[in-house]
């Protein structure tokens, strides 16, 4: 029997951030994972799935050690945004200058992000990862919650961390009711050539049924998109010839950055919404998409689950230093409270925009697009909205 103070249930970019984060805290950590990341070769291609990390997510990579090393690896640093409604005069932008800052985010491959805090987490003296490692069993007791593996290997922690994804065994094992929705949207995702070079500026177009964004790679003239559609016309576009594919793609992008030609496969994945009724309950703390799920059309998902990290480790290292229960659900509410709070915020607000942009219905579009060119000229406004992308005004006390 191993005991730690602290399991991490999945070894992803969140739960890593997590045990990253409890390092030199005086607590034993152990980080479950069912398979290590193969480190990709420098030279390998852009792999699929990116995310758009904003400042908050940047300082707290910074906060664990990691930052250096994902610029030096592979990320791409956007100094612009351009959202539009397609056929109309809707139309806002951002430039970083213009706000007097240096960037206004980095598009980051995943792998990058795993690979970098993975090698971390290897190389401090307070984690233990345990890969291949599937969980078989778990009950919670009164003074430490015991877990075993489908090995048959057994250990005990004070706290248990729930980083193990959407469909989340922990979260199932401890009877939280789940809050589900389905967007009846697939997310088609691409690496795209174009003719003109992007800029280094992140771009979002809205048409009919479809959402359109294409995200600056290291590479001027590379792209990844994420195209959200009903579900019908993701499969379609994701099986037709790629000539007739490069043509759709160039014309619903208002032919921006001229012609578009695939450079990967395409894949498409259904897109849910989730919103776990509890974040923590006795002896167990959920973060990242074992939590909530949103619509990627801002790209948050993944800074939403870094400050879920963010939060819980200073909430951790608080309990820990005036000796109380690390796994104590009374103590645990307050780490609740801020997240339930932060993510049914973005939950409301991705549902509402999402319902503002969906369809052609001339009032809808007239709203949309009078909001668009509002928000674009009335001072005071874009550095609201841009405060708010880059998450500073959600830091915990402890990153600020």
């Amino acid at each position: 029997m191993q005991t730690f103070d602290v399991i991490v249930a999945g070894g992803g970019m969140v739960g890593l951030a997590v045990a990253c984060g409890l390092q030199g805290s005086g607590l034993r950590v152990a980080v479950l994972e069912r398979e290590a990341p193969v480190a990709a070769a420098a030279d390998a291609p852009h792999a699929l799935r990116v995310s758009a990390i904003n400042a908050a997510s940047e300082r707290l990579l910074q906060h664990l050690g990691v930052w250096s090393t994902i610029l030096a690896t592979r990320a791409s640093a956007y100094h612009g945004m351009e959202v539009w409604d397609r056929d109309s005069f809707g139309h806002i932008a951002f430039d970083d200058e213009q706000q007097g800052l240096s960037h206004l985010g980095h598009i980051i491959e995943n792998r990058v992000i795993h690979q970098a805090l993975w090698q971390r987490a290897e190389s401090l003296s307070d984690i233990t990862l345990i890969s291949p490692a599937e969980l078989q069993q778990v009950a919670f007791g009164d003074n430490e919650a015991f877990v075993t593996l489908k090995d048959g290997s057994m250990m005990t922690a004070r706290l248990l961390v729930a980083a193990d994804g959407a469909n989340s065994w922990l979260r199932n094992k401890a009877d939280i009711p789940l809050t589900f929705w389905d967007y009846e949207h697939h997310a088609l995702v691409a690496n795209i050539r174009t003719e003109k070079p992007h800029d280094a500026v992140a771009r979002q177009v809205f048409h009919g049924e479809g959402i359109l964004a294409f995200l600056p790679l290291s590479d001027p003239h590379l792209c990844s998109i994420v195209w959200s559609l009903p579900p019908q016309e993701a499969t379609r576009l994701q099986s037709m010839p790629e000539e007739v594919f490069n043509q759709q793609l160039s014309v619903h992008f208002d032919l921006r950055l001229g012609l578009c030609e695939l450079e990967s496969d395409r894949q498409v994945f259904p897109l849910m919404g989730r919103f776990a009724r509890s974040f923590a309950a006795h002896r167990l703390a959920l973060v990242g998409d074992a939590a909530h799920t949103i619509h990627p059309l801002a790209g948050q998902g993944v800074n939403l689950g870094f400050m879920d990290a963010a939060e819980l480790i200073g909430e951790i290292r608080r309990l820990h230093q005036q000796g109380r229960d690390i796994g104590e659900h009374l103590y645990l509410r307050r780490y609740e409270r801020s997240r339930k709070h932060s993510a049914a915020l973005m939950l409301a607000s991705m549902q509402g925009f999402r319902e503002l942009f969906n369809g052609d219905n001339p009032a809808k579009k007239l709203l949309r697009d009078v909001g668009l060119a509002l928000a674009d000229k009335l001072p005071g406004v874009k550095p609201k909205l841009l405060k708010q992308a880059m998450g500073l005004h959600d830091l915990p006390e402890w990153l600020r």
